[in-house]
């Protein structure tokens, strides 16, 4: 087996021009070049009004002899969601899935209760001046992102952690004094009082939540700032690299997805995050992770044969990857025999949903299947 760190990947480095609306800087990854639109940021306000319902998502599939690659994320957002407004546009009002809320100007001091918005907002430019962490963590940002963005390591370390996403602290979040608080619906065991309680700190905008809505969430966070259309854009070319990416690949078979945890081994099918990557590169998956009734399917030790593929991409909570080998099928697995098992990081593959864990997905994915 392969295992991979994301220390030897490529740095993500930037190059800057400005504009007198916009800064673009263009983002190296893998050698593939991404522009992304970054612009300014700067305060804000609040209200409250019903949202619209969100739309389920679309799966489409392509024909061919193996198992077809399948759509399954949203794209857009839904409709009635956002402002409506171009970007940089302030004041706006947002609608999103708790209400809308009105930002009279560019956020510059932003709050998030999950390490995904966390992604979206470095990939703007903008580093939260606060964030959650997960339960057990003392880290709000993950490896990958500090890799990612070097440049915002002073921010990073300067990031005030104000509980864990499950439980925010409100006191604290109301101490750091934020312009846009940036928060979602899953997970949360009274998501309606939080929302309450978070708005009267500062206007809050919530998302869905959960990799299989990345794109949408990414959208609406982006309109929030008052940038998405630089949100779309870079969906866009990403979309088009992937594509690019998975023509290079497209003999390499059929690609698996395995996560093992303290007490569960999970397979993940195209509605999760990685597989929504997977999914963008149209690469074919195993006959068992076609599924579209959730994100991940679990595995007793006795069926582990049914995360077999061509190439076998998994992680491993904490890291100990004897955790998963010393599954008693682990060595009958073709991949393995293969030598086509690789241990990608946890953290953008299984964890954190963004824009810049889907490129270092991608990436990973292609540095893999193309070795």
């Amino acid at each position: 087996m392969v295992k991979v760190s994301l220390s030897c990947m490529r740095k993500y480095p930037f190059q800057e021009t400005t504009s007198t609306t916009v800064s673009r800087r263009i983002l190296l990854f893998g050698g593939a070049a991404s522009a992304l639109v970054v612009m300014g940021a700067c305060s804000g306000g609040s209200g409250s009004g019903p949202a619209s319902s969100p739309t389920s998502p679309t799966i489409s599939s392509a024909g061919g002899a193996s198992p077809a690659p399948m759509t399954t994320v949203p794209t857009g957002l839904d409709p009635g969601m956002g402002s409506g407004l171009g970007d940089g546009v302030f004041p706006r009002t947002v609608v999103h899935y708790q209400g809308s809320t009105t930002i009279n100007a560019a956020p510059t001091k932003v709050v998030v209760i999950s390490t995904g918005q966390v992604d979206a907002l470095l990939l703007h430019g903008i580093c939260p001046i606060a964030s959650t962490t997960a339960s057990g963590s003392e880290n709000p940002v993950a490896d990958y992102l500090r890799q990612a963005y070097p440049e915002q390591s002073s921010a990073i370390d300067a990031i005030t952690v104000v509980g864990t996403r499950n439980e925010p602290d409100i006191e604290a979040i109301a101490a750091v004094g934020p312009d846009l608080i940036l928060t979602n619906i899953t997970g949360k065991d009274d998501a309606e009082t939080l929302y309450q309680n978070l708005s009267e700190v500062a206007p809050t905008v919530t998302m869905r939540g959960t990799g299989q809505f990345w794109k949408t969430d990414f959208l609406l966070l982006s309109d929030a700032l008052g940038k998405r259309e630089a949100a779309q854009t870079h969906l866009e070319e990403f979309t088009a690299t992937a594509k690019e990416a998975g023509v290079k690949l497209s003999s390499a078979g059929k690609v698996s997805l395995l996560r093992k945890t303290k007490d569960k081994i999970r397979i993940f099918g195209p509605l999760s995050f990685a597989g929504s990557v997977l999914a963008d590169m149209s690469l074919a998956r195993p006959d068992s992770q076609q599924f579209t009734d959730g994100v991940s399917h679990e595995l007793s030790s006795e069926n582990l044969d049914e995360a077999d593929g061509d190439w076998l991409l998994y992680g491993v909570q904490g890291g100990n990857e004897a955790d998963l080998t010393s599954e008693a099928l682990w060595g009958s697995l073709g991949a393995v025999t293969a030598n086509h098992a690789v241990e990608v990081d946890d953290d953008p593959f299984f964890l954190n949903a963004g824009p810049t864990a889907a490129r270092v997905v991608l990436d990973q994915v292609s540095s893999h299947l193309s070795a």
